[in-house]
């Protein structure tokens, strides 16, 4: 006896068969969706293409640069392969940057800032997500708020506060603010924390209210191992915007031995005219392959940890609903 799904198998064999040839090209090519024919899949595949060479082309050019000597940077006939790798730029910039005391310096301020900012947006997205109070919409609505108005806007307001506390030129302004849930985009992290504490069942606070459990042993115990996803994009997020940021270090710190390798980077021009003659005929391309191996050092850091940390990032994105 003949099953029905070798009757089908047979039908949709014979249906292919007898289908004419423009139609099997039509299907071949359109698809039955807008996604599933070879000409969808080919413009997606061109305009993911156009993409990564938007992001990959200003790496590939600094890699290309920083080992080139200057013999090389004026040749017309190189653009990308140098003649050889010339390693001189890197030992310049080290030495310009003060690499290793200024990268201790920076991982430090940004681990503190990323720990203490991860912790306090959690508390409160989950107060946000959980509770009800008065004001709540309003106090919701005024850290959305936050997160839409420009930090240029209110910089000046903030260097007045900042002064009268006696924080200039201290790391302060670095760290109170990711303290309390603000700082550096921490409206967005609240907002992140809100969403997916708002996904998670009531059901478990309620079991472990009838247990004799507190409202701080809840979240402590049960609702933030819970929010492993949320906390580790948060955290990586938190750092790389730390670790990139210019703007608030620049107007809240001026002694240089506190300054960042970001902030740090602004200033190897001088501090090689300084220690080299690397510029002797005022020319600024004579320089850039040894600027082009301070921003490699610069961005190495985030980069390995980027790759370190790249399935779980992935993966904690997904479950976070913020690519939905």
């Amino acid at each position: 006896m003949v099953s029905r799904s070798t009757i089908s198998t047979k039908a949709a064999e014979l249906k292919q068969r007898v289908m004419p040839r423009w139609l099997w090209l039509r299907s071949l090519l359109m698809g039955r969706g807008m996604r599933s024919g070879l000409i969808a899949k080919l413009i997606v595949l061109i305009l993911l293409i156009d993409v990564a060479l938007i992001y990959v082309y200003p790496i590939l050019y600094m890699l290309s640069t920083m080992m080139m000597s200057t013999l090389d940077l004026v040749d017309p006939t190189i653009r990308w392969i140098p003649t050889e790798l010339y390693w001189d730029n890197l030992a310049k910039a080290f030495e310009g940057l003060e690499y290793w005391s200024v990268l201790g310096r920076t991982v430090g301020i940004t681990l503190i800032a990323t720990a203490v900012q991860t912790l306090s947006c959690a508390v409160a997205g989950y107060g946000f997500a959980r509770y009800r109070f008065p004001g709540k919409n309003i106090l919701f609505m005024l850290v959305f708020l936050t997160f839409i108005v420009p930090p240029q806007t209110i910089v000046i307001p903030l260097y007045l506060l900042y002064r009268q506390f006696g924080w200039l030129n201290t790391y302060y302004p670095l760290i109170v603010p990711e303290m309390l849930g603000l700082g550096l985009k921490g409206s967005l992290f609240i907002i992140i924390y809100r969403q997916f504490f708002l996904g998670q069942p009531q059901s478990l606070e309620e079991a472990a209210r009838l247990d004799g459990a507190n409202s701080i042993t809840i979240f402590a115990r049960i609702m933030l191992p819970l929010a492993k996803p949320a906390v580790l994009v948060v955290s990586l997020f938190s750092f790389v915007w730390h670790w990139n940021d210019y703007y608030l270090p620049s107007m809240f710190i001026s002694h240089q031995d506190m300054w960042s390798l970001v902030r740090r980077l602004q200033g190897l021009q001088q501090t090689l005219d300084a220690i080299y003659d690397v510029n002797p005929y005022g020319l600024s391309t004579m320089t850039e392959p040894v600027r082009m191996a301070g921003a490699f050092l610069v961005i190495a850091p985030i980069l390995l940890l980027y790759f370190v940390a790249q399935r779980w990032f992935t993966e904690s994105i997904e479950r976070t609903g913020l690519v939905e």
